[in-house]
């Protein structure tokens, strides 16, 4: 859901979604619904994006081990671009280094490895700090996807 949802809305806001992976193939998500990476991180520059939404659920512990993924995140950041996390996302964040002295969000099961990474972490829907927006589960793509769609305007 946390992949899917984001997609279809933003295809249905005119944007060019791509799902990026480590390579080009199928994926399950952790209610085992496929997702094809349409890229493969190895393929892509960060001048091709406007931002960057990483999906939560099992994949981003599986992102963050992969060291290519996590320097897009940096340089993505670097270049000031947007990038959002929901749920279990933040560990991308955590890995890339970009969470101390930010005030985020997440599923709060991982409050404390945000916490430990420096950031603030604050219970609510979206939080937005420059850059960088957060939020904590499916029921929050809502607002979470406003957020998003508002700081890429």
């Amino acid at each position: 859901m946390e992949l899917w949802y984001p997609v279809i809305r933003f295809r249905e806001e005119g944007a060019l979604v791509e799902i990026i992976g480590p390579k080009v193939d199928t994926f399950r998500g952790k209610n085992g619904v496929p997702a094809k990476a349409d890229r493969a991180i190895s393929d892509v520059r960060t001048a091709e994006f406007h931002g960057l939404i990483i999906p939560g659920g099992y994949s981003p512990d599986h992102m963050r081990r992969n060291t290519d993924m996590v320097q897009f995140v940096k340089d993505m950041n670097n270049e000031g671009k947007v990038i959002a996390a929901i749920c279990h996302a933040g560990w991308m964040l955590i890995s890339a280094g970009l969470l101390r002295g930010k005030k985020v969000t997440s599923f709060y099961s991982i409050k404390d490895d945000m916490t430990n990474a420096g950031a603030e972490w604050i219970d609510q829907e979206v939080v937005q700090d420059g850059n960088i927006i957060t939020s904590r589960t499916p029921r929050d793509l809502p607002a979470f996807c406003r957020t998003i769609i508002r700081a890429l305007s």
